[in-house]
């Protein structure tokens, strides 16, 4: 077995408290790396088609990568992945921080969750007597822990074992009243956001993971190892570095600028309040630490504290996600009430890119009058009103009152209520969209159709990166051929390239455990220096070329794992809103042309291998990616979209122990 890789995957059966240990052969690694690509490869493998999202048969994956605990930066991303019981199809989410790396160093490359336990019960995974062995591993009552907070998990579960250096992944309160976007969360601040994952754990009554390592990872070539380290550290000029000094949300006023800041549930994209609210205004106001994920040098998480809202640096602070969802989208702009979302959020372990746009779904039908308040309890639902935002938060979570529709997300909100309030349900298959906005930005068209999980802004760079392509070396994308600069605003076959392209790095970077703030375009590790690190670490003879086939590979067993759940081409499409103009700002009145976008759909489908009518991977495309035996049994794909309702759950409701 190759440095970089333990050699064993952690099952757990939860029905019957079953552990045994799986040791994948060395062709098994090499072909999927890790990360995305390798959870797709167990949900595919091992999980019924037709399984309920909420259901015991429903699997839950957790991939640590290849360069996972090595020093150098970002190496720290690692996956979770399931049914998502909000789309019904593939769901997949990652997360930095610290906990795949102590995975790694407890000695297992990966963990798949069976079953599902009778009574709230918590995994303990440790090897700390025994550093040169996998870890012991123990299932656990977690009665106690069940209806607690994140804060108050993390902080128990380090009494409770008696070890202040555990990593806990844990779902929340939200996760156990499984809302349809519920998330995960490794030590109260590193999310797995999207996909409603925190449901699966809820509804497995698994409650947290907690894990103690003391194993360390060895490169096979360490001279060559410690050489790109060496160069990123050189490279890398942190003093001078925006996402180190103000976070994701350093974004906020060039955004205002372009005219594409996501604001009243995209009925406008720009915000009065912007420059209030943005990552330069935290640094002066609320920010005490910046703090870091596992050996990253970029140290780009905020940690913020307001004493009169109860926010404290526990909890870390708020991604410009979060303050779009809650802030912009809802017509809020006081950066320490939205600190106080974030805590409240973060606490029940929620989606907060969902949760914001179902709150201002809600608002937007309400002025319109397709909610009432007989809907609602008898709440105004006005943009701009803070206690409101706090108060669905809250409902949402506990599944309390109009919260409790909410919590469905909504494409099924908008179904229950009908009056026409889907034409605001702004989502692509289920999910919610995150806070770009794709009439100012067209690639991102392609990156929320096409994204396998629904609306993601995580599948490719965005469009301004592209316009920054050139021949010389300085560009950080020469390496894939893409040369020339390509205008944000368009969608034609030039962005279609570039966009494939640029995806096959991001999901490669997903299946190889690289942070996207670190790996270019983004950040200053090079497609060169990444490659020979992972051929350090490995001893593999490995190339760029074979480190994007296995994104290309990840991007086609994510389509697999769909069309066998019920997918679609006419799935790959966007909430009506895209294809009508911006109404506000520089960029009024631009939108998505409707053809355009078929055109460059068609495209997409084209240059990835799959059929330019159902979107179904061809035979020669599967073949090509020796994956074959993926395919679901006599799948006639054709394009008419699935019903939301063909994977409903029946057991929503459950809030406690049984």
């Amino acid at each position: 077995m190759p440095k970089g890789y333990t050699g064993r995957i952690l099952h757990v059966d939860l029905t019957d408290e079953r552990t045994w240990i799986e040791e994948l052969p060395e062709v098994v690694y090499r072909r999927y790396l890790g990360g995305s690509a390798l959870a797709s490869y167990f949900l595919l493998r091992d999980m019924p088609p037709d399984a309920d999202p909420l259901g015991p048969e429903n699997l839950l994956v957790f991939t640590t990568s290849v360069i996972n605990g090595t020093p150098v930066s970002g190496a720290n991303r690692y996956t979770a992945a399931a049914k998502s019981p909000l789309t019904g199809g593939f769901g997949e989410a990652e997360a930095g921080g610290f906990w795949g790396p102590e995975l790694k160093f407890a000695g297992y490359d990966g963990i798949v969750i069976h079953g599902a336990a009778t009574k709230p019960v918590y995994l303990w995974i440790n090897n700390v007597e025994a550093p040169d062995k996998p870890g012991a591993v123990e299932v656990r009552d977690a009665t106690h822990l069940w209806g607690k907070g994140a804060q108050e998990v993390q902080t128990g579960l380090e009494t409770e074992l008696k070890e202040k250096r555990i990593r806990v992944l844990q779902t929340g309160i939200a996760g156990e009243n499984l809302v349809r976007y519920a998330a995960l969360v490794n030590q109260c601040r590193h999310f797995h956001g999207r996909a409603g994952l925190g449901a699966v754990m809820g509804a497995k009554k698994l409650k947290a993971i907690a894990v103690r390592g003391r194993a360390r990872a060895l490169p096979e070539e360490p001279a060559r190892a410690k050489a790109v380290i060496t160069w990123f550290r050189e490279n890398y000029d942190r003093d001078h570095d925006m996402m180190h000094l103000y976070g994701t949300p350093r974004g906020i006023p060039a955004l205002q600028a372009d005219g594409i800041l996501p604001t009243r549930n995209f009925q406008e994209s720009t915000f009065d309040g912007y420059a209030d609210i943005s990552g330069q205004k935290m640094a002066e106001t609320i920010l005490v630490n910046t703090g870091t994920c596992f050996s990253c040098l970029v140290a780009c998480k905020r940690e913020v504290e307001v004493p009169e809202y109860g926010v404290t640096a526990k909890h870390g602070g708020m991604e410009y996600e979060t303050i779009a969802a809650t802030g912009t989208l809802t017509g809020v702009g006081d950066l320490k009430k939205i600190a106080q979302f974030s805590t409240v959020i973060n606490d029940y372990v929620l989606d907060s890119i969902s949760t914001g746009v179902a709150i201002a779904w809600a608002m937007e039908c309400y002025e319109r009058g397709l909610i009432t308040e007989e809907d609602t309890g008898g709440v105004e639902l006005r943009f701009g009103d803070k206690e409101v935002v706090l108060a669905l938060i809250h409902q949402i979570a506990r599944r309390e009152g109009f919260g409790d529709l909410l919590a469905e997300g909504v494409q099924r909100a908008a179904q229950k209520i009908g009056r026409g309030t889907e034409e605001y349900a702004l989502h692509v298959k289920g999910q919610e969209l995150p806070m770009h906005e794709p009439r100012g930005k067209k690639g991102l068209a392609l990156a929320y159709s096409i994204s396998p999980t629904g609306a993601d802004h995580m599948e490719a760079p965005h469009d301004p990166l592209y316009e920054g392509f050139s021949a010389d070396d300085t560009s950080p994308l020469t390496p894939l051929g893409l040369i020339e600069p390509v205008d944000r605003l368009d969608l034609g076959p030039k962005k279609v390239r570039a966009f494939y392209y640029a995806q096959l790095v991001w999901s490669m970077y997903n299946s190889v455990g690289m942070c996207d703030f670190v790996g270019v375009p983004i950040g200053e590790l090079a497609l060169n220096q990444l490659t020979s690190y992972v051929a350090a670490v490995t001893g593999w003879d490995v190339s760029l070329y074979e480190l994007l086939k296995v994104g290309e590979r990840a991007n086609t067993m994510a389509r697999l794992f769909n069309f066998r759940s019920g997918f679609t081409a006419g799935d790959d499409t966007l909430p009506k809103r895209m294809f009508e103009g911006i109404g506000s700002g520089p960029l009024t009145g631009e939108r998505i042309e409707p053809d355009e976008f078929a055109q460059a759909k068609q495209l997409y489908y084209q240059m990835a291998g799959w059929d330019d009518e159902t979107g179904f991977p061809t035979p020669a495309k599967l073949l090509e990616l020796e994956l074959e035996w993926a395919a679901p049994a006599g799948h006639t794909p054709d394009s008419t979209p699935r019903p939301v309702g063909d994977y409903e759950s029946t057991r929503l409701g459950i809030s406690g122990p049984e």
